[in-house]
């Protein structure tokens, strides 16, 4: 007999994970990173940067600058929303956590916009299990449950979604609006009003975020899918409006991004393409992990309903999604941000592996992922105690090697939180090793709790020290003590746009970036390491002296000269 889908489930199986459960796990993932650290080098500091700034009134919405120099990256999406929460916060709040507020809440909503896609795309009549002769099969709407709870754990399982979710730039807000609209696609047979939301609102923000091709692509490749690989004959007459109105959105969003001049060419070709094609494999294998082979057990499990005329919405989705992203990350740069729109899209593959995997499969993803996060963990705990006593000794030293000048600190905060995380780490552990664990969500029960549990041992053992190696805070604070107690303004000259951000952040410095025409109260000049010489026209060059030449501790390379006025 024909099996109608390889996915054999039972109701025992299909449980949900325990809402408490889930909900701390998000808890233990989203909070860690956005409280308590410096911004970091580059992309996080340099978005803050212009978001202090067009917050300040110093430099126009539309097409801000920071110390004279435009965006690397398009769109002013992520700008806005962090001056109006800079503007908005409280007095006493830290700037830095009240720009973070709006993509804590993005990231917050990717998440629940990714459990949503998933749980709808379940509920999808090609999707569903077995029906069973006598009974017991998995009820549709229990299923769908159980499978978004298993595509929320592997998307925060992917290795490279911590860093990237956890900075206040573009690509935060790019993910959360490709999230959307996979949403808006996914829940359209099944919602009205949410859908009709949350597609126009997606494809918006991805052009204001910067994005208007994966914009574009997007939108169309959810209205063909919509008409082309409906959920059930019925589905058919109810798509046709709806990817009408995408393609209105789409056009929208087009003229969007033609308002806004977001229209450009960014197609780079490697000048070595063996090499660089290497290297992106390298970077899709570690960044997508483990859900990428989940992903390709599900489209091979699942290729006879992927070659029928029904019940493929479910793959066909997720998989546009994922080709989209795979061909931006191939054809431009950074590869990584790019690959971070597809992770919500493969996640959602990966959860169509689980009610088809055997039985020796997940024990070995067990025991792959409890060796590497334990040993992560043990890793992490044995450095931190080699920074507060000393024992054992080689650690410390390397991290002195590494971090000159580096003191440890001690939050007992910190440590109460790595001890409840270690402490729920072994308790899941013990958990999953006992038997009669039927969920079919319990392949990924470890890696995502895994991947929590090194992240936030990361940002609270591990935080002075990252901190201290990826701030400007202690190379500012040294050119501050070489400046004096009254610098008064300061010129600078081939300073990048990350250093002009650190040193109006941490420094405070009335910078001053035109030295064609100095200012006459102007004593001091900032001066990148990589400038060869001044400006032929500046006033009088031999009149500027060296006074200091101070480097970051963690990178002897990235210095800031101070000259001195002779005079």
């Amino acid at each position: 007999m024909n099996q109608p889908t390889p996915a054999i489930v039972t109701q025992n199986a299909a449980r949900p994970l325990p809402r408490w459960a889930l909900l701390l796990l998000c808890l233990a993932y989203v909070v860690p990173g956005y409280v308590g650290r410096s911004p970091w080098k580059n992309a996080d500091l340099t978005a803050f940067g212009y978001m202090l700034e067009i917050a300040h009134g110093h430099t126009p919405w539309v097409s801000p600058l920071l110390g004279g120099m435009p965006p690397e990256t398009d769109g002013p999406l992520p700008y806005w929303l962090g001056a109006l929460a800079l503007q908005w916060a409280p007095a006493g709040l830290a700037p830095e956590l009240a720009a973070r507020l709006p993509f804590m809440a993005l990231l917050v909503l990717t998440l629940v916009a990714a459990w949503y896609g998933v749980y709808y795309l379940a509920r999808s009549p090609g999707a569903q299990p077995v029906a069973f002769a006598f009974g017991g099969e998995a009820r549709p709407t229990d299923y769908a449950r159980a499978m978004a709870d298993g595509g929320l754990l592997a998307l925060i399982a992917c290795l490279g979604l911590a860093q990237l979710s956890h900075e206040v730039t573009s690509y935060l807000t790019q993910l959360a609006f490709t999230t959307f609209v996979f949403f808006a696609a996914a829940a359209m047979p099944y919602r009205t009003w949410a859908p009709a939301i949350a597609m126009p609102l997606g494809l918006a923000g991805l052009v204001a975020g910067g994005a208007p091709t994966l914009a574009v692509l997007f939108g169309l490749g959810s209205a063909a899918i919509a008409l082309w690989a409906p959920a059930s004959p019925a589905d058919r007459r109810r798509a046709w409006p709806w990817a009408l109105a995408w393609l209105a959105a789409v056009l929208a969003s087009a003229v969007l991004a033609w308002a806004l001049d977001l229209w450009a060419w960014r197609i780079e070709t490697p000048a070595a393409p063996g090499a660089y094609a290497s290297s992106m494999l390298r970077l899709v294998i570690w960044f997508g992990w483990p859900a990428w082979p989940l992903a390709l057990w599900t489209l091979w499990r699942w290729r006879r309903q992927i070659a029928s005329r029904q019940g493929r919405r479910h793959l066909l989705l997720p998989l546009w999604f994922v080709l989209v992203t795979l061909g931006a990350t191939f054809t431009t740069q950074p590869a990584d941000r790019a690959l971070l729109l597809g992770l919500p899209a493969l996640a959602t593959l990966a959860a169509f592996a689980l009610p088809t995997l055997r039985r020796s499969i997940s024990a070995l993803i067990d025991w792959f992922t409890l060796l590497f996060f334990s040993a992560s963990a043990i890793t992490i705990w044995v450095i931190w105690l080699s920074l507060q006593t000393g024992v054992p000794a080689r650690p410390a030293a390397n991290v002195a090697r590494l971090a000159p000048g580096f003191v440890p600190q001690f939050s007992a905060l910190a440590l109460a939180a790595a001890l409840a995380a270690t402490a729920a780490w072994c308790a899941l552990v013990w958990w999953r090793a006992s038997r009669n664990r039927a969920a079919i969500w319990k392949s990924l029960v470890l890696p995502a709790s895994g991947a929590a549990l090194g992240w936030l041992l990361l940002m609270t053992l591990w935080l002075p020290a990252l901190d201290y190696a990826r701030s400007y805070g202690p190379q500012t604070r040294q050119i501050l003590a070489a400046l004096g107690p009254q610098p008064g303004c300061v010129l600078t000259h081939g300073l990048n746009r990350v250093q002009v951000a650190a040193l109006q952040f941490h420094g405070q410095l009335d910078l001053h970036p035109d030295i064609t025409h100095p200012l006459p109260g102007c004593a001091w000049m900032a001066v990148g390491s990589d400038t060869p010489e001044l400006p032929d026209d500046i006033e009088s060059p031999e009149r500027w002296h060296l006074y200091a030449a101070i480097p970051r501790p963690t990178d002897k390379s990235e210095r800031i000269l101070l000259l001195r006025r002779a005079d």
